[in-house]
């Protein structure tokens, strides 16, 4: 007979610690492979633990409501297979899921797909739409599902050929960067021959709640009529602000009356609609957003010839953003013209040279990027941010281009360091973040960090316009269109003539808390000199 080990699993790269919860198998009893063996617990998460080895329980070495370091030994399962047969499953790595820990027994088989790591400063991400579901065949590289962060949403291809074995958390869940998410089972695997309906589905993880850490005493664990409460749920109670008391009243639907997420959830639902009446708090509870509203609302309140459209993830986002630049920057706008005939000119001689040595249409754009950033190297306050009293001014030039996308909206992704980048450099990274911006294929990081943004409405038909400032940026720059009309040229030896010229309206909105609009005049007028005075015979 040998001994299996069942360690304290990790559950997030900041987790150090789990509380069981709950024991499902006692010492002495049976337990299949992959059965739920015990509840564990942190702050963040709650979930269950599969047995990773079949056998019977041989000792349990920490009780319910105890808290134990990741990796101690909190049970052993006695096997029928000799000793050194069969081995403690492998400790789960810091890069590993936060969700319960695939079997050594179908670990040969199954291939894990996690929540990816969109970016340095990403460590979360929401399932937008599967576009697997369980029981789904799956080849290598196939989009399996479409995520989303605050910044960008991207397709997720399969890591592997074979079967989804299980979806571990639905549509509209949030849960933290490595978070086992979906189980991909070989083809013909026995996980791969079965049906969905025959599967024993694996433990969903739950959701992290951003909730600050607790620090109670031992007696805080448990209500008074002696029902656990896990740290998860003594998390959201925090801060939501729900009293003990208020804890007491609901009905938990775990074992032995214990109170779930779901329960808790629910109940904040229910008191939000009406109100639990209790003593006021002097304590701010935390703002809650409002809910959305369903996709399926009856039309028939506002009309049977309205039609009500519920807004996508993209443009709630777009929304959400602009309106706290509104309440965040004094916008100012100033204008200038510009005599864009040179820049035509040098475009329309480089262009098809350009196209068949680089492969990269030559737009306006590199030109202009340009252009914004030799004035910022003048101005260097447009390239800074405003936090409370202070000014941060940034020496990089990290410029946002604003792309339309056909149909969800705008976005903005950043050329890094476009001072040091040539017409050409500027053209290849205009060019290639526009593609990735339309192909979804842009990561977080693309599009964050901006210093200062540039958005073409005249690539759109508009003459100028008033663009709101991206924050924590303090300028953004629109260039209109560009049109052949009349205007008076000054000569100094012939004086004043008619002639016929490419003209273009420069629109700088700036934030008016640090920004005169004599500086922002100024900056207009740096803008317009280095447009007009590209050289014909530029080489790029």
């Amino acid at each position: 007979m040998a001994k299996v080990e069942i360690p304290m699993p990790k559950m997030g790269e900041s987790i150090t610690e789990g509380t069981v919860i709950v024991w499902h198998k006692q010492e002495g009893d049976p337990v299949e492979l992959d059965e739920t063996l015990l509840e564990i617990g942190t702050d963040k998460v709650d979930t269950d633990v599969p047995a990773p080895v079949k056998g019977v329980v041989g000792k349990i070495l920490t009780p319910e409501g105890e808290t134990v370091p990741v990796g101690h030994v909190i049970a052993v399962i006695h096997t029928e297979a000799e000793d050194g047969d069969v081995s403690a499953p492998p400790p789960v790595s810091e890069d590993s899921s936060a969700s319960a820990p695939v079997s050594s027994a179908s670990a040969i088989e199954d291939t894990p797909v996690v929540m990816p790591k969109m970016g340095e400063s990403i460590t979360e991400g929401t399932v937008v739409v599967w576009h697997k579901q369980e029981g789904d065949a799956v080849e290598l590289d196939e989009t399996l599902l479409e995520i989303g962060t605050d910044k960008v949403d991207t397709d997720v291809p399969a890591p592997a050929s074979g079967v989804v074995r299980a979806i571990l958390v639905p549509e509209g869940e949030t849960v933290e960067v490595g978070t086992t998410i979906a189980i991909i089972g070989a083809e013909g695997s026995e996980y791969a021959q079965v049906s969905a309906s025959e599967r024993t589905p694996a433990a969903e993880p739950e959701p992290n709640i951003d909730v600050p850490e607790l620090s109670e005493p031992e007696g805080s664990r448990h209500l008074e009529d002696g029902r656990f409460l896990s740290p998860l749920v003594r998390s959201i109670a925090e801060a939501e602000n729900i009293s003990r008391e208020e804890l007491s009243s609901i009905q938990g639907s775990g074992r032995a009356g214990r109170i779930t997420k779901k329960d808790i959830v629910h109940h904040l639902e229910s008191r939000t609609a009406a109100p639990v009446s209790r003593p006021p708090k002097t304590v701010e509870r935390p703002a809650r957003k409002p809910p959305v509203p369903s996709a399926h609302r009856d039309v028939s309140k506002a009309g049977d010839r309205v039609e009500v459209i519920q807004m996508d993830r993209m443009r709630q986002l777009i929304a959400e953003h602009m309106m706290e630049s509104r309440r965040t920057a004094a916008h100012v706008t100033s204008f200038a013209e510009v005599d864009a005939t040179r820049l035509v000119r040098v475009r329309e001689a480089n262009k098809k040279a350009f196209f068949e040595r680089d492969g990269v249409k030559l737009t306006y754009a590199p030109f202009l990027i340009h252009a914004a950033v030799e004035a910022l190297r003048d101005f260097p306050l447009l390239n800074s941010s405003v936090e409370g009293d202070k000014i941060f001014v940034r020496k990089d030039h990290h410029i946002g281009v604003a792309v339309a996308l056909e149909q969800s909206g705008l976005i903005v992704p950043v050329i890094r360091n476009a001072g040091r980048l040539s017409i050409t450099g500027l053209a290849h990274a205009a060019s290639d973040l526009a593609h990735r911006a339309r192909a979804s294929e842009l990561l977080p990081d693309d599009l964050q960090g901006g210093t200062f943004t540039l958005t073409n409405v005249g690539s759109l038909g508009s003459l100028m316009g008033t663009p709101i400032i991206l924050q924590p940026q303090v300028a953004i720059l629109a260039t209109g269109t560009i049109i052949k009309r009349p205007v008076v040229v000054e000569h100094p030896d012939h004086g004043d003539s008619i002639a016929i010229r490419h003209m273009m309206i420069l629109s700088l909105s700036y934030d008016h808390r640090i920004i005169d609009g004599a500086m922002g005049v100024a900056y207009l007028r740096r803008c317009t000199e280095v447009i007009e005075n590209l050289d014909p015979q530029m080489e790029l």
